[in-house]
């Protein structure tokens, strides 16, 4: 099978076999995130320098392509994010959306991209909704889905003995959807779910909701949160005496800044799934590297990592359609590549959901002797092959897929 190559040196400078840009084509990138919530460490400032970087690199083999950055905070809230990008294509001519996590904010936008003809890089939002029965042909998926991290974990743990799950669970639509998603995984493997208590958004205090988890006697008790949510959930449950005992915690959703934020003493022995780490191979570590450098000393997360590459492959497919204006042909161009091999996440290709193939890491957070350096953080203990990691499309919902 034919797969796109791109070799990388030092710097990551791409030598990519393409044709020419015209002169006159010019792209406009919107960067949607959230600089100031519970979420903002995983994408915010850092989903925009990462997408300055992917620009960057296009440039260095089509610099007569001109590509602008625009970038805004959502705040968290559905209404204004809409409003933000109303603007946007109306009014300032942007081409593309890039990330849009919280799954609120992005399933709020996908439709008004779809009306106008754009396209949506959904790099940190995994709703499975997103590629599955609120598909369309504007929108791509590309770093992972509430599906991915539920089949990585949800059949590892039960696989070691953890078959009885309890839920916290972040009380929006990503919460609801990654513990759907878990539990039926779960119970496909032969564990049993206890019960559930959802939490509201950014809670300063869980104790309750951890007391209730932990009275119901499951070997698991499974989060359903990110970000500050995750962090806070983990901490408390230690303080509170939840874990270590006869629990174990599973966050379903992890990245590195939650990890350090925790420490390695509070985060050891964790088990999550991941679409990318850092200190996988020498591409992604000489990516990293150039993002630590603008982000003072942070390694990027699996979000940031999705925004430089979705946004990389966008422009490549801009090239190739010749011109942004109809977001749709370009997701065609996308799709139409097939299987190549991506600089940050291996061998990957786009599908007719929207949805990206590619392989995910189960993985556990090392213990504080077993890190080397700073930011050793990860052991991988498993790699999902790309045609496993994620749900089948014919089984998504996505009208699209035939």
């Amino acid at each position: 099978m034919r797969m796109r190559t791109w070799k990388f040196v030092p710097m990551l400078a791409l030598f990519l076999v393409v044709h020419e840009v015209p002169a006159a084509t010019k792209v406009k990138v919107g960067v949607l995130v959230s600089m100031s919530s519970f979420i903002s460490d995983l994408t915010g400032q850092g989903s925009v320098e990462a997408a300055k970087l992917a620009i960057e690199d296009f440039r260095k083999r089509h610099p007569g392509t001109t590509v602008e950055l625009v970038s805004a905070d959502h705040q968290n809230k559905p209404d204004v994010a809409t409003g933000i990008v109303r603007e946007w294509f109306d009014r300032e001519s942007v081409d593309v959306l890039l990330d849009g996590a919280p799954s609120p904010v992005s399933l709020a936008v996908t439709d008004i991209v779809k009306d106008k003809n754009k396209v949506f890089l959904a790099s940190s939002a995994s709703h499975s909704d997103l590629s599955g029965k609120k598909c369309n042909p504007n929108t791509v998926q590309w770093t992972y889905t509430n599906w991915a991290f539920a089949n990585g974990t949800g059949k590892a743990v039960v696989r070691q003995g953890g078959n009885t799950w309890f839920f916290m669970t972040a009380d929006y639509a990503y919460g609801h959807s990654l513990e759907k998603e878990t539990a039926d995984t779960v119970k496909a493997a032969g564990g049993k779910v206890l019960g559930t208590v959802r939490h509201p958004v950014s809670a300063a205090d869980l104790s309750s909701f951890l007391l209730q988890a932990q009275a119901s006697k499951a070997k698991v008790i499974a989060l359903a949160n990110a970000g500050g949510d995750t962090i806070n959930s983990i901490k408390q449950a230690a303080e509170f005496g939840v874990v270590p005992g006869k629990q174990n915690l599973a966050a379903l959703n992890l990245y590195i800044t939650d990890v350090h934020a925790m420490g390695l003493k509070t985060a050891q022995g964790l088990m999550f799934t991941t679409a990318f780490y850092w200190d996988l191979n020498e591409s992604t570590r000489a990516f990293s590297k150039r993002f630590a450098s603008r982000m003072n000393g942070k390694m990027p997360t699996q979000a940031q990592a999705g925004a430089y590459s979705s946004l990389l492959n966008y422009l490549l497919a801009v090239e190739r359609a010749g011109s942004p204006g109809n977001g749709a042909r370009v997701v065609a161009e996308m799709r139409n590549v097939g299987w190549f091999e991506d600089p940050l996440f291996g061998r990957t290709r786009v599908q007719e959901n929207g949805g990206v193939q590619h392989a995910m890491y189960l993985t556990q957070v090392k213990t504080p002797s077993e890190s080397r350096a700073p930011w050793d953080y990860y052991k991988i203990l498993q790699k999902i092959p790309e045609e496993l990691a994620f749900q089948p499309k014919e089984q998504t919902g996505c009208p699209l897929v035939k």
